[in-house]
Parts: C-alpha cells; structure tokens; sequence
C-alpha cells in the first residue's frame, strides 16, 4: 500500500505540518483507517471476511447493493489502460503534448486550486471531444449534451486528487479499475468537519454515497508521481494513475424509499476550495471526454505505437 507523503524535518523526524492531501499525521491516518473498518454501514463493498464485515455490508441501501452487481465485472482492457498511461506520459522537451496531458496542462491553467483529473462521460459528449481530431486521432464526436451523466469514468494521475466535495441528494459508487485510490469521508461539508475515516480502493473494491450517507468526501492518487514530482506541483512526472467507474443517480431513479430534501442531482456538486480562505463553491459536472471519443482515440494511440 502506498502511503501519502509525510512532511519530515532536516533530523528525518516527521514534521509538526500535516501532509497532503488530507492534512493529516501518520498517526491520525492509522486512526481513521481503523475507524473506517467500524463504520456502519460499511463504508467500502467487498468480499466480507468476518461475521462483524458481513453485517456492516448487510445494511447498505439495496439500491446500492445493485449498481456494485452490475459493476462488479467491469474491468479496463490491457491495451486501454496502457494507452491510458501513454496519453498521460509527460511531453518530452521539444515534443507535443499527448491527449491527456494537454487536458491536464489546459485544467491547471483554468484552476489552479488542486492537481486536475479527467472525467469521461459514458453518455453525452465531453468539453475536449472536438480537439481529439486535432491531436490526430479519428473519431465520431457525440452531439449530446455533456453535463450531468449518470456514469462517469474518471482518471486519476498519481498524486492528484480532488477537492472536499458533496455528491448532495444523489446515490451511487466509486467503483475502482485500476491503480489505486485513497478516499476520506467526512461528516459534513466544511474544511474543518470530523473526518469520518480513511479507504483505500483496489480493482474491484467500491466505495459508496448516497444523500444521508458518505455523501461528503476527497478522493486521491496515492501512486508515485515521477522522479521530478513535488508536492506542490499541478502535474506529476509520470503517466501512472487509478481509475475509477462512477456512478450517481437522482433521487427519483433509485426506488429507495428515503428521500433526503435538497436541490442537489448529479448536474452540479458543492465543493470546499483548496486555498485559504476554503470557500464554498459549485462545479457543474461537465465532463472532459465522452468514452467514445477517448476509446477511439486509444485505439488509434495503440495502433501507431505497433
């Protein structure tokens, strides 16, 4: 397991300033690990190995329950996850940035509050989809529109991650393909709210939402980011990353008989910025890619380099 990276003085002891990017100690981390395995209902949906496991599962939302079914086989193909890496490979000096790292350079430079991700919207069209053919790549760019799609595949280089936010009213899963990824839940939206407990995701391994519960969290890449990364830098130096599929449901799509008031669906998430003074802001959920477009262009990336 990759662990964030602590802060440590000139003596090599760890520093008093907790570390990024959940500004904790190693200590407070061990805790809310711990803390997150007594979570009830469980926090992460995998295969129970204790009676205690089993019944934290056992109350989980069945609405829940099934979209992990309908995910639980889904896996990234060989070929798509290292083209994946080969789109998010750092440019080297004198070349042209690939797909994924011109989209990452192009959201840094619009947001520089945290290292950016890339979502991929399953259906609908995506803010980039129109620059794929003129990176080289061949594809049919969707006409639909590109903001609030209910599945989202999202790409987390290493030691990026994203802002404290909310998914509001909404159900669904972070379902992880690829990699890994460290997720922290907290009671409520507020830069100083109780931090719940701390997760890690693996291939198979989901973790959940729903607007009474684990609604609020940070999600991040723990994986090395590359012999010239620092940590505060916008952009790792390497083309590893995790990759999660997402899931959000409105409240009148779930069947559940809870209903929790709010306005809040899966078109905009609240969200806590990084920077002092931590204000409150909305990101509205467009997306960067359409699968279909991204798709293509792996297969394309994949064919040039055999």
């Amino acid at each position: 397991m990759t662990s964030p990276k602590i802060n440590r003085n000139e003596d090599g002891n760890q520093a008093a300033e907790p570390a990024h990017p959940f500004y904790i100690t190693r200590e407070e981390e061990h805790r809310l690990r711990i803390a997150a395995e007594t979570l009830s209902p469980a926090l992460v949906i995998d295969q129970a190995s204790s009676f205690d496991e089993y019944t934290r599962q056992l109350m989980v939302p069945p609405a829940v329950m099934d979209l992990k079914r309908k995910a639980e086989h889904m896996r990234l193909a060989a070929w798509e996850v290292q083209g994946i890496r080969r789109l998010l490979e750092p440019t080297p000096p004198g070349g042209e940035d690939r797909l994924l790292r011109h989209i990452l350079k192009a959201k840094a430079e619009k947001d520089d509050s945290h290292p950016p991700y890339i979502r991929v919207a399953c259906t609908g069209k995506g803010d980039f989809d129109d620059q794929v053919v003129r990176h080289g790549y061949v594809a049919d760019v969707p006409e639909e529109q590109n903001i609030g799609s209910p599945v989202v595949l999202e790409i987390w280089p290493a030691q990026h991650f994203s802002p404290m936010h909310s998914h509001g009213n909404t159900t669904g899963i972070i379902y992880c393909l690829a990699g890994q990824l460290d997720v922290m839940s907290y009671e409520e939206l507020d830069w100083d709210a109780e931090k719940r407990g701390l997760v890690t995701l693996t291939p198979g391994r989901c973790a959940w939402l729903s607007g009474s519960q684990y609604a609020v969290h940070k999600v991040y890449c723990p994986l090395d980011g590359g012999p010239a990364w620092q940590k505060d830098d916008l952009l790792n130096d390497t083309g590893d990353f995790a990759a999660s599929f997402h899931v959000y449901l409105n409240e009148d799509e779930t069947g559940m008989d809870e209903v929790v008031p709010g306005p809040m669906s899966r078109n905009e998430f609240e969200y806590i910025e990084e920077k002092f003074p931590h204000d409150h802001n909305w990101f509205e959920t467009h997306s960067d890619l359409s699968w279909k477009v991204l798709r293509a262009a792996l297969a394309d990336e994949m064919r040039n380099l055999s």
